[in-house]
């Protein structure tokens, strides 16, 4: 009896042994893409200090991949049910150095690097300008995955952000450096250029909501046309990459700016008509 109870307890214990292997697999599958995510934002960087214009190009094409892997993380995590504190807290730290610091030194060395030192300008009042702002940039990209980390999606459910995704506005930065290829040379486009990383920075701490696409079901069955519509959309991403990203992404900013005013006018409206009965 004690040896057959031992050939029974031999295969189970190989059993648990197995499943433990499988499940330290499972919890290094996000963390790699989550590792991706950081690798692509050291190199973005990296690419943005030796200052080519090849050199600017693979920065925002890194930056690109690391959207990828950002949006591809969560979700593995979520379909092997290996969602952990650790993993949120590792990819908030990825976040900051692939959405903050990456874009940010992007921003500065596209924008600023090229210029003329006779230009009609203080050049090194125009350095510390952009610095300055691409600063802000950081810091609200901090502050905008610290704040989500405490507060979440918007309430409701999680059909929006509370502010400006850190990835999208990264992607603006890099869609228009990718789109443009060639640095400014003219400080008047500079100027504009670091204006424009303060915008980012100022919308991704703002409360205006933006579309998360998370309700999208896509792991439901979809019609034939769907998939060919989308087929056809990354074709036109993959051919026309300079254009299409620019517009994309301007468009995702614009768009969340524009709902937002007018849900504030609408709200002004049914004030005042309720007020006026």
């Amino acid at each position: 009896m004690i040896v057959d109870m031992d050939q029974r307890e031999i295969p189970f214990a190989e059993r648990r042994f197995r499943n433990a292997k499988f499940r330290r697999g499972i919890f290094l599958l996000p963390a790699a893409f989550t590792s991706a995510n950081l690798l692509c934002g050291y190199y973005a960087i990296v690419a943005a200090l030796h200052g080519g214009v090849a050199d600017f190009d693979h920065a925002a094409r890194a930056i690109g991949f690391a959207i990828l892997f950002d949006s591809l993380d969560g979700r593995i995590a979520r379909l092997t049910g290996t969602n952990t504190e650790f993993g949120v807290q590792f990819d908030s730290l990825a976040d900051v150095v692939s959405f903050g610091v990456a874009p940010a030194v992007l921003a500065y060395a596209w924008g600023f690097r090229s210029i003329p030192q006779t230009s009609p300008i203080n050049v090194e009042l125009l350095g510390q300008f952009g610095w300055l702002l691409c600063l802000v940039f950081l810091i609200c990209c901090a502050w905008r995955l610290a704040r989500f980390n405490v507060q979440g999606m918007a309430p409701g459910g999680s059909k929006y952000f509370i502010g400006m995704p850190t990835p999208a506005a990264a992607g603006v930065v890099a869609s228009i450096v990718h789109g443009f290829k060639v640095p400014l040379h003219d400080y008047r486009w500079s100027i504009p250029w670091f204006l424009l990383a303060f915008t980012l920075g100022a919308l991704m701490t703002s409360t205006i909501r933006y579309y998360s696409f998370k309700d999208l079901p896509l792991t439901r069955k979809q019609p034939s046309l769907a998939i060919i519509a989308l087929l056809m959309l990354l074709a036109v991403v993959w051919t026309f990459s300079e254009i299409a990203l620019v517009i994309f992404a301007c468009a995702y900013a614009a768009t969340g700016v524009a709902l937002h005013f007018v849900r504030f006018f609408r709200h002004r409206l049914v004030s005042r008509a309720a007020g006026n009965i």
